[in-house]
């Protein structure tokens, strides 16, 4: 097996997932990883230390999503249609997977600037430096980021739990007096 390809099998499924935290679309998801080993190929040579691949990886990962979004500001595209993208699960704890379905919703809803070192930290177990070298920015920046960013999502889930249990309450007795 050539060393690409360990390095694709290692590492694509983690890439994907935190292209799919930053794009919300599994296609745009899909070229971002797919380009980030395009970049690799070609430029992957110049990395001396070996064991610095997967931070590589994500860091550039990380930096065509951002030159991605600026292209988009200049030249927006319109969908024709928004498709809801779901992973079927068989799993007997639906409850659960409602609130991890939710949870992954509202991290989406996350302006980006806390949506990539949490996804970093939480989806991929990244340490803060390696996001700090991910992101480049310091680490402390990374701490604050994430404290301020899981604030964020404790909030909105709370706020997204009382929207979706909202129940009409009955006056008993005005009901029986009106059917009675």
């Amino acid at each position: 097996m050539s060393e690409f390809q360990e390095l694709v099998d290692a590492h694509y499924q983690p890439l994907y997932r935190f292209a799919y935290s930053l794009a919300k679309n599994p296609d745009k998801a899909a070229d971002l990883v797919q380009q980030t080993f395009c970049i690799w190929a070609q430029k992957g040579d110049q990395l001396k230390d070996r064991s610095k691949a997967k931070t590589w990886l994500f860091t550039t990962l990380y930096r065509e999503f951002l030159a991605g979004a600026r292209r988009s500001t200049k030249f927006p595209e319109t969908d024709l249609e928004d498709a809801n993208y779901h992973l079927e699960s068989k799993e007997e704890d639906s409850g659960r997977m409602i609130d991890a379905k939710r949870a992954v919703a509202v991290l989406n809803s996350l302006d980006e600037t806390f949506r990539a070192p949490l996804a970093l930290f939480f989806l991929q177990q990244h340490s803060y430096k390696e996001i700090a070298e991910v992101l480049d920015i310091p680490m402390g920046t990374v701490m604050s980021r994430i404290s301020r960013g899981k604030d964020l999502l404790k909030k909105k889930m709370r706020e997204s739990l009382d929207e979706s249990s909202n129940v009409v309450r009955v006056n008993m007795t005005e009901r029986g007096q009106k059917n009675g």
